[in-house]
């Protein structure tokens, strides 16, 4: 597992031990960033359900200045943190927390956040995507125009979200895999 493009272009990054994470194949991220990127002059990120922090560190490389990376499982924090410190990029606007995505997006609704790039990639069919996206629209942690990337299984579909939502991409990847890319339009 490496960072595809950008400032850290090539750097090896550390996967979560053991089998409860599933990191997202470079070649799925290549794809998937070069679609909505392929790279960003700023913004903030969120990464959900972040694992090694990948698709994180993927955005930060491209150009995102600000990033939270959100995962309930300690090893993968623990991992998380470990990639940043092997980058050099830990820095007061790049924050690793450890809660449950539900937490925290209220933890960040009441602080006013408001992302650029929301990235969500949980364990496959284990997570409702229609409450978890109506969350996030509900509790208006989004930009306009901004994005929202969803890696789930691809026997999984995904709900519409019309009319503050338009699916710019679906794809599947294998057997296994589906990425869905909505873009926000408007609260």
């Amino acid at each position: 597992m490496r960072v595809i493009a950008g400032s850290h272009k090539g750097r090896k990054l550390k996967s979560v031990p053991g089998k409860q994470t599933r990191p997202t194949s470079d070649k799925v991220k290549e794809a998937v960033f070069h679609t909505i990127g392929p790279f960003f002059t700023g913004g903030k990120c969120l990464d959900l359900f972040a694992g090694s922090g990948s698709l994180g560190i993927e955005a930060l490389s491209r150009g995102m200045e600000q990033a939270i990376f959100i995962d309930q499982y300690p090893k993968a924090v623990q991992t998380i943190k470990r990639n940043l410190q092997l980058l050099n990029i830990m820095k007061p606007d790049i924050k690793v927390k450890r809660m449950s995505a539900d937490r925290a997006l209220q933890f960040l609704a009441k602080r006013k956040s408001k992302f650029d790039l929301i990235l969500i990639d949980p364990p496959y069919l284990k997570v409702d995507y229609e409450s978890l996206l109506h969350t996030i629209l509900q509790l208006n942690l989004l930009k306009e125009n901004s994005i929202i990337y969803c890696e789930h299984q691809s026997i999984e579909n995904l709900p519409s979200l019309k009319p503050q939502c338009d699916i710019i991409k679906q794809t599947s990847y294998g057997k296994t895999t589906r990425i869905t890319l909505y873009r926000y339009l408007f609260s």
